[in-house]
């Protein structure tokens, strides 16, 4: 969705949230010239107040204090998966934009709903990830365009660990339902795939839960034993309208970590960077080869806000934003089908069909203003 140009100038951001991602958020946000982040929402005031004080932002306090601001135009959602629904209709309904963390919602009809409520209100929304917007993957997207592995046949694509319960301060969230390795890592391998390929046709999936509880190992709270409400192993096959098939892997089940993205094509396999990381490497085998060589990875790698600031620019220049609220729906929708597809043992299909962002120029900018 596109909206007519509002305003002039940078646009005033809220950050309702501060918790741990929030600090990835603000180093990159309060850099970018297009954006100026006014206030920080907390349901802990004082922890809003210290990472308000700490990137030399003005305002701190409760959700309703942010959301009354005027000068907050966007707001970005950084909650935890189960209060993402609440906290972005607030927001529309106090006339903010809303970029959101992933997922967009707990469940696909609560997204449907916050979409269409946007939509009557004029207002956009945006989601994360938008990894797919920094070097690595766009070089990514213009080497599958440029015809370097022929015409895209499939794609494997890993990522497993042990899970968050050993680094973060309080990893319980992560094994509830809007979490767990899918629904908190898949959606930067779906969207990436879904940038590559186009929207999802149909899955297949398996699931499994290694364990029923498990104990945070740093922090405050280490010791501290927690249920695992959701599926901990995850085993996918995706196929997308354009043809192509993946088969996609999370878990948190493994001692061995492991990032693994590839896509192959007939002329040859494209090893795609972490698609929850902004940079490379891109590497190329073509076929008949036995040794990987370098391409160039060119464009942003400053971190999470990039969509943001994408985001922004469509406010004040009424074109379309890549990272979306129409992108975010289809990946919810595709892995609430995987979980569907695990429970009925029988191939599942989400309900829409996006049209895939598009590419980013070349020599796209955050900091360089384009100021309306």
């Amino acid at each position: 969705m596109s909206s007519p140009s509002t305003g002039s100038g940078p646009v005033g951001v809220a950050v309702v949230g501060a918790g741990v991602i929030s600090a990835q958020y603000l180093r990159t946000l309060t850099r970018f010239p297009d954006v100026r982040v006014v206030a920080v929402a907390d349901l802990d005031e004082e922890r809003a107040a210290d990472v308000a004080r700490a990137h030399g932002i003005p305002v701190s306090g409760s959700v309703a204090t942010v959301l009354a601001l005027p000068e907050a135009e966007l707001v970005v959602n950084l909650t935890v998966p189960a209060a993402h629904a609440q906290v972005a209709t607030a927001a529309l309904r106090a006339g903010k934009h809303v970029y959101g963390e992933k997922p967009i919602t707990l469940a696909p009809a609560e997204a449907e709903k916050l979409l269409a409520e946007a939509a009557e209100r004029g207002l956009l929304v945006g989601n994360a990830p938008d990894t797919f917007l920094g070097a690595g993957l766009q070089s990514a997207l213009r080497a599958v365009a440029a015809g370097h592995i022929g015409v895209p046949v499939a794609a494997t694509t890993v990522t497993q660990s042990l899970g968050p319960e050993g680094w973060h301060p309080d990893p319980a969230f992560f094994y509830q339902p809007g979490a767990g390795p899918l629904f908190d890592l898949g959606p930067y391998h779906l969207t990436s795939l879904v940038a590559l390929f186009g929207g999802v046709s149909r899955v297949a999936a398996t699931a499994a839960r290694a364990r029923r509880e498990r104990t945070v190992g740093s922090g405050p709270k280490a010791g501290q034993v927690f249920p695992v409400d959701v599926p901990t192993h995850v085993s996918a096959l995706v196929e997308f309208a354009s043809g192509v098939r993946a088969a996609s892997t999370f878990s948190f089940d493994s001692a061995l970590p492991r990032i693994r993205f590839e896509v192959t094509g007939t002329e040859g396999t494209l090893a795609v960077p972490d698609p929850n990381t902004f940079g490379g490497p891109l590497r190329l085998l073509p076929n008949g080869s036995e040794e990987w060589r370098e391409l160039p990875v060119r464009g942003r790698t400053d971190g999470r806000g990039l969509g943001v600031v994408d985001m922004a620019r469509a406010l004040r220049g009424g074109t379309a934003h890549r990272a979306s609220g129409a992108l975010a729906l289809h990946v919810l929708q595709t892995m609430t089908a995987i979980t569907q597809a695990a429970e009925r043992a029988e191939f599942t299909s989400p309900a829409t069909q996006p049209v895939p962002p598009e590419r980013l120029p070349e020599d796209w900018d955050p900091l360089a203003a384009t100021l309306g």
